[in-house]
């Protein structure tokens, strides 16, 4: 048995459909709990709130909501929430202090930094504090006083972080760019995926078949997909440009395109493919629980993303044995390799997106070739486990507390 556990407290904005989100309910669920007590603190009227109630209750985890932490910028329900968050911290005195995504790693962690001050005067506890970039709130593709405000708040916030975790090496080359934290504090932790999970084994090809022929597709037809929600990082609008582009050019192969997701945009996607003439093309799924069961079917995956962490579903693609074709930013830039395991375009370049994906379609043996490859990319770095078991490495560095 240990001698003590440590208090460690996550805190992420919203429990949205992400890979930021998904990775931190897997971590406060599967983390160590003879050696941790486990809090979770976030915003309200995420999609996985439930999941994250259910996890509460029969997994030992302390749930705490707050309703004005919100993923807009708001003064005033940002300064209530930084209060709410130093009166919670307060009562729960954690040892270590995990922050996730902007909003909640700026709030978060000076909340941890005011009551970590007055624990040291009272009683000489030490807060740790540690922040994951999930990617970064800042773009190339945001206004120039959009990039620098948020620039500047990392920058200014990684001051009062014990350490800074990427899940890309790209990220880690943006955050040296913009002078965000010093070297010493930086780490590489992959955005993990359950990678047992992906393998795919000849009964799920078989029900991939299956699935084919539910949606109307002939066992011989080529299917490319994308998955994300509906929102301007993810530029879906891309992916349906591309499939007018392919359609026009390989108007004579048999082709289905799934667009797997939900958001606010959706109206304006539906809207752009009927504009386009492709509507009938393109498949809009909505979130789906198995998402495995669609990349069995899947001959090559899209993404159009113009910013990343590390995408989990084209990690997941790879797993599957998908070529994957998609923008040259972040976090695709650690994974995929031109060529080797797919082709990376320059952003917002459709008709080299297109052309990529044509090429992959017409030359047979280059892509089973490259199909060969994938799942040799992704390594035990990228294992969800793998991740929980270096975090919780982490925190025991951090907190000296030895076995």
């Amino acid at each position: 048995m240990y001698k003590k556990k440590i208090k460690v407290l996550h805190i992420i904005t919203k429990l949205e459909l992400g890979g930021a989100q998904q990775n931190t309910l897997y971590t406060v669920e599967n983390i160590n709990k003879e050696k941790f007590d486990v809090y979770l603190i976030t915003g309200c009227g995420g999609i996985l709130d439930e999941k994250a109630k259910f996890i509460s209750k029969k997994k030992d985890v302390k749930l705490f909501f707050v309703k004005n932490l919100v993923r807009e910028i708001n003064p005033i329900k940002d300064f209530i929430a930084l209060v709410e968050l130093i009166i919670l911290l307060s009562k729960i005195k954690p040892d270590v202090v995990h922050t996730h995504s902007s909003k909640a790693g700026i709030l978060g962690r000076w909340s941890a930094f005011f009551v970590g001050l007055i624990c040291k005067i009272i009683n000489k506890k030490i807060i740790k504090i540690i922040h994951t970039f999930h990617g970064f709130a800042f773009s190339a593709y945001h206004k120039f006083f959009v990039r620098w405000f948020y620039a500047f708040l990392e920058f200014f916030t990684a001051i009062i972080s014990d350490k800074l975790i990427f899940v890309s090496n790209d990220n880690i080359k943006t955050a040296k760019m913009y002078k965000i934290g010093n070297l010493k504090k930086y780490i590489l932790i992959r955005s993990g995926i359950k990678i047992s999970n992906f393998y795919v084994s000849d009964k799920d090809k078989n029900l991939g078949f299956l699935k084919k022929k539910e949606f109307g597709i002939l066992e011989e037809d080529k299917v490319i997909t994308t998955i994300g929600p509906f929102k301007p990082q993810k530029n879906l609008s891309d992916f349906i440009k591309m499939v007018k582009i392919i359609n026009d050019k390989l108007s004579e192969m048999k082709i289905g395109f799934l667009i797997i997701g939900d958001g606010e945009q959706r109206n304006f996607l539906i809207s752009l493919s009927k504009k386009l003439n492709v509507e009938e093309k393109i498949k809009f799924l909505s979130w789906q629980k198995n998402v495995k069961e669609f990349f069995v079917i899947t001959d090559i995956f899209v993404m159009t993303s113009l910013w990343e962490g590390l995408p989990r579903s084209a990690v997941e693609a790879l797993v599957c044995g998908i070529p994957v074709v998609a923008y040259s930013v972040d976090g695709l830039n650690d994974i995929i390799k031109s060529g080797v395991n797919g082709f990376l375009v320059k952003p917002k370049d459709v008709f080299s997106l297109a052309e990529k994906v044509i090429f992959l379609l017409k030359n047979n043996e280059i892509y089973n070739n490259i199909k060969k490859n994938t799942t040799q990319t992704i390594d035990k770095s990228f294992d969800i486990d793998y991740m929980v078991l270096q975090q919780e490495n982490l925190y025991f560095e951090l907190t000296s507390i030895i076995n």
